[in-house]
């Protein structure tokens, strides 16, 4: 497979919670409004260190979306998703950007999110975007 070269962040990073490595920043969060199955999810303009998955057409709370789900490229956990398109005028802002799953991630303050037994079992998206 070959070696792994990673981006390194500087500041308050959100991290995978499996292997330590650098997904994003705080300055680009653009939403903590998100839902997913585990419970909260965070809206970022930018996302490092990840690969992408297959893009699909899934049914979230605010429509219809195509969207590729997102993996650590140190250990291959999914952390997330990308959505590529969307076909609701008012959901295009959320076009080329990426959800990271609260769950999935450790905080800047090395905290981990655990999942509340009232988490959303359903289709993931923002509840007021």
């Amino acid at each position: 497979m070959g070696r792994v070269f990673v981006v390194t962040l500087e500041g308050k990073i959100y991290s995978c919670k499996h292997c330590g490595t650098h997904l994003a920043l705080s300055d680009d969060i653009l939403s903590k409004s998100f839902h997913c199955r585990h419970g909260k999810a965070y809206l970022f303009n930018k996302v490092v260190n990840v690969t992408l998955g297959d893009k699909e057409e899934r049914m979230m709370m605010t429509g219809s979306h195509v969207v590729a789900d997102i993996f650590c490229v140190r250990c291959g956990s999914i952390v997330g998703w990308k959505y590529e398109s969307a076909h609701e005028k008012s959901q295009k802002y959320k076009e080329g950007k990426s959800v990271l799953e609260r769950f999935k991630i450790s905080g800047p303050d090395g905290s981990n999110y655990w999942v509340s037994h009232g988490a959303h079992i359903g289709g993931s998206d923002a509840d007021d975007a």
